[in-house]
């Protein structure tokens, strides 16, 4: 088991950050500036396929080699679970505001997961090289909401910097390591590696995939991890560029193939130097787990139309925020039934299952058709539904379209005019005219019309004609008399009474 660790063992760690804020407010563009210009150990081609944390050095005002985690947070709000399980990674964050759109929505609820998760934290006011850059206004809305900078009433630190050209990003790095050595991170080297599992994800090749950031100890080649019930051997482990490694240690992220089962997002790791040990820890906090029943996002209790549902998608982070947006989506009488929602791509039996009842549609998210299941949907007699996305707001653009074809309609009957009976002047088969007084709206040629005796409907029709004072006319207001040509089954006698009605459906 660990073991414990003691004050004479402990050491400077490099900090483990974490860049949050609005989503177009530079996020991306400042991380990969800074990669491009800081990563350590080589070039970072291709960074997107890569982990969602990354090492970066830089010298720092000494001329001394420091060396810090970033961690990569998406920026849509669908993605505020996977935020706050970096801020729970983190032991610093940067708060990105631009200084273009100042503080907004989402600049606000960052700032709110980082003083929940009582993180010290840097603000970034970025794209001070647009022309309609105002830094001062920024700084001022920030105060406005309560976070006082440096100057501005209050002791936090903050950089001006242009993520797209580097203006100031050596600034900000340097409040980074001068924020570290304030708060003095630190750690046990000589401890068996434990820390935080910050993403997962199904690779079609490999099996069962994690991100883990190492918050105490060090990590090598041969150990046993369990996070709660899922068991990994170290046997597969890469760096933040996807390189082969054989250890690691404190503040480093690293990536482990193989696990028994998919560890929890946001879960805690520990390191054993024997299965045995690693089997032991997990039998003793493995996670009651079963197969999840269908679960419905129905706040109310009464929805009319229940839409099917399956969820695949790339990591466990995205499939919280795939069901962010679900949860968004109400409507009255409708809501959606989740039939199953978990990582990998879409296969056979979610084709099969979707078959069973041709409402339900499939949704993938930065996945793909398994070929078997791909066979299964070009053979099938009934069409299923399958749309796989790589944008969160399109998938939830498309979302919304089918809850608006699919929900249930209500009919309302709007009552435009009333023609109280006096005479009927000619009766044919299935037309007849009926004199009398237009007692309240309006009736004209083409009105659909319900025929009432006694306040009780008899029958529908529909106007075809209408004359006043001889003349032929296709309106006759509130007030006035006429004698209106009526096309209907029923048979109207004096004193029934003719509304012209037109149904909306919404």
């Amino acid at each position: 088991m660990t073991k414990k660790t003691t004050t004479t063992t402990l050491t400077s760690r490099p900090p483990v950050v974490v860049v949050m804020g609005h989503i177009d407010h530079g996020k991306s563009t400042l991380l990969d500036y800074i990669r491009k210009s800081n990563v350590a150990g080589g070039e970072a081609g291709g960074i997107t396929q890569h982990l969602s944390a990354y090492v970066v050095s830089h010298k720092d005002q000494t001329g001394a080699d420091r060396t810090i985690t970033f961690l990569d947070t998406p920026g849509h709000e669908a993605f505020s679970g996977m935020r706050n399980r970096g801020a729970q990674a983190a032991d610093i964050a940067i708060l990105v505001v631009s200084a273009e759109d100042s503080v907004k929505a989402q600049t606000l609820e960052a700032w709110k997961t980082i003083t929940e998760w009582n993180l010290p934290f840097i603000v970034a006011i970025n794209k001070i090289d647009k022309p309609n850059a105002n830094p001062e206004k920024v700084k001022l809305d920030l105060a406005e909401k309560g976070i006082y900078l440096e100057g501005y009433g209050g002791d936090i630190s903050f950089a001006e910097i242009s993520a797209k050209v580097g203006t100031g990003v050596d600034h900000l790095l340097e409040l980074i390591s001068i924020l570290a050595d304030i708060s003095e991170f630190t750690g046990d080297p000589s401890a068996p590696a434990e820390g935080i599992v910050i993403e997962s994800h199904l690779d079609a090749r490999r099996g069962m995939t994690a991100t883990l950031i190492v918050r105490n100890g060090t990590l090598t080649s041969g150990m046993h991890l369990a996070s709660a019930s899922a068991l990994a051997s170290t046997r597969m482990m890469q760096d933040f560029l996807l390189r082969p490694i054989k250890t690691v240690s404190l503040s480093d992220p690293v990536g482990i193939v193989g696990w028994s089962e998919m560890p929890e997002v946001g879960g805690v790791w520990q390191s054993f130097e024997t299965k045995k040990e690693a089997e032991k820890y997990a039998s003793e906090h493995a996670l009651a787990f079963s197969a999840p029943a269908p679960f419905v996002f129905d706040h109310t209790q009464t929805a009319q139309k229940r839409i099917p549902i399956i969820i695949r998608t790339d990591t466990a982070g995205t499939a919280d925020a795939v069901l962010t947006e679900i949860r968004k989506l109400e409507l009255p009488n409708t809501t959606w039934k989740v039939l199953s929602c978990g990582v990998g791509v879409i296969g056979e039996a979610d084709v099969r299952t979707a078959g069973i009842d041709p409402e339900t549609i499939i949704i993938g998210f930065n996945t793909k058709v398994d070929p078997r299941a791909k066979e299964i949907l070009d053979q099938s007699a009934t069409p299923v539904s399958v749309e796989i996305f790589t944008i969160i707001y399109k998938l939830s653009d498309h979302l919304k379209e089918i809850v608006e074809a699919r929900r249930p309609r209500i009919e309302t009957t709007v009552v435009g005019g009333t023609l109280k009976v006096q005479r009927i002047f000619n009766r044919t088969k299935d037309r007849q005219v009926a004199g009398g007084l237009v007692a309240s709206g309006e009736i004209a040629v083409g009105n659909t019309v319900r025929i009432l005796r006694r306040e009780a409907e008899i029958g529908k029709g529909t106007i075809v004609g209408l004359e006043q004072n001889k003349s032929k006319t296709k309106l006759v207001a509130e007030g006035l008399h006429c004698g209106a040509l009526i096309e209907a089954r029923i048979e109207i006698v004096p004193g029934d009474v003719i509304e012209a009605i037109t149904k909306i459906i919404e």
